[in-house]
């Protein structure tokens, strides 16, 4: 079936299509879709693939109209079986329950997968060589949510893992425990654990190599906003931290956390595991003496009314962080979005820095992998 040139009656945007491979169109295929973008170019907005529809003759089909889709009845889908086999970059993955919806807006698991087997290219970088925790959201976000640290007997066997002292936040006869985590270093790895439902992928500051933990190479900044507070004065604080940083020869970048605060992290080089916590503390504790009325270095919560706490111990190497371009598990599927300084800059309402799923794409694909700085810019921590 397969062609030299497209069949569309009018060609196409060239930068939609330059890693296309075109076929006669013969086949029906079923796509789910939330709603048009706007404008006048009326592409789909949050797809979902649902299989071929041998049901259908091409003659029957008709394009949509723009404006937001009416659900399918019963009598339209394909019987395609609660389990359906994928490749997913070269690997077989059996998924389940793709209609289920996770979120209240509807968001359906399939959405959930189609989300991060997208933003792969711009999300994996960023886990790689991390023990990864997920949250998990079996029965969407308004269920029982839970913690998974250890990969269980079901994961596939190429899954690479890490087997590591877990030196968290255990007390007692489990603090030594030996914990088993998933490394996500391809896009079948992602399919994989966006099919568990693990909306949330959370990592530390650190990376293993051949099985052992290094030192940080990140910093983080984990701002989060008081009771009387939003994300709009954590952009305040924000702003603070950036003219610190630079000026102690780092590289700053911002991110939303996907719920009510933001992060602000810079690559680093330090001896020692303990340094980027007593650094991050020291500039905490240095705000909130110039500052007490705007914000808090004290984790106790009566202390943050009205305050930005600045959570400098998820520099700790027991400490997760939500990894950036990963989902929340929220009432909407808000996205960890890199942000650039001019947004932080600008934000003067809550709404400007809150980003879902279709949004964040739309993001990398204009704006590129904003994140990628902390990576390539690794400076000397300094003291």
């Amino acid at each position: 079936m397969e062609r030299s040139s497209h069949p569309f009656a009018t060609t196409p945007p060239r930068e939609d299509v330059v890693r296309a491979r075109w076929v006669d169109p013969v086949l029906v295929g079923e796509v789910r879709f939330r709603q048009f973008t706007r404008g006048d170019d009326g592409r789909l907005r949050h797809t979902a693939w649902r299989g071929l529809r041998a049901d259908r003759d091409p003659s029957e089909v008709t394009a949509p109209q723009p404006g937001r889709p009416s659900p399918p009845t019963a009598a339209e889908l394909p019987d395609i079986g609660s389990r359906v086999t994928v490749n997913a970059g070269g690997r077989t993955l059996t998924l389940s329950n793709l209609d289920k919806p996770l979120y209240p807006d509807g968001t359906t698991k399939s959405e959930v997968i189609a989300y991060y087997s997208r933003i792969a290219p711009v999300l994996l970088p960023h886990l790689r060589d991390r023990p990864v925790t997920f949250v998990r959201f079996p029965n969407g976000v308004h269920g029982q949510k839970f913690f998974q640290k250890n990969t269980d007997a079901s994961a596939p066997g190429w899954l690479p893992t890490v087997s590591l002292r877990d030196g968290g936040s255990r007390r007692g006869a489990d603090a030594d425990e030996i914990v088993r985590y998933p490394l996500l270093h391809e896009l079948a790895a992602l399919v994989w654990a966006a099919n568990l439902a693990a909306l949330e992928l959370h990592v530390p500051q650190w990376t293993v190599v051949d099985g052992a933990r290094e030192l940080p190479n990140r910093l983080v900044f984990d701002l989060d906003p008081g009771p009387g507070t939003t994300i709009v004065d954590c952009c305040r604080v924000a702003e603070r931290l950036y003219e610190v940083l630079v000026a102690d020869g780092l590289a700053p970048v911002a991110t939303t956390s996907g719920s009510k605060g933001m992060q602000v992290y810079a690559g680093i080089e330090t001896t020692n595991a303990q340094s980027p916590s007593a650094y991050a503390k020291a500039i905490a504790v240095a705000f909130e003496r110039e500052t007490p009325q705007q914000v808090t270095a004290t984790m106790a919560k009566a202390r943050r009314e009205g305050k930005v706490f600045i959570d400098w111990s998820q520099n700790n190497a027991a400490k997760t962080t939500i990894a950036p371009y990963s989902l929340r598990g929220r009432d909407e599927p808000t996205v960890a979005t890199p942000v650039t300084w001019a947004e932080v800059r600008d934000c003067r309402k809550l709404e400007q820095l809150v980003f879902t799923a279709d949004e964040v794409l739309e993001r990398a694909d204009d704006l590129g992998d904003l994140f990628a700085l902390v990576g390539q810019r690794r400076a000397p921590l300094p003291g």
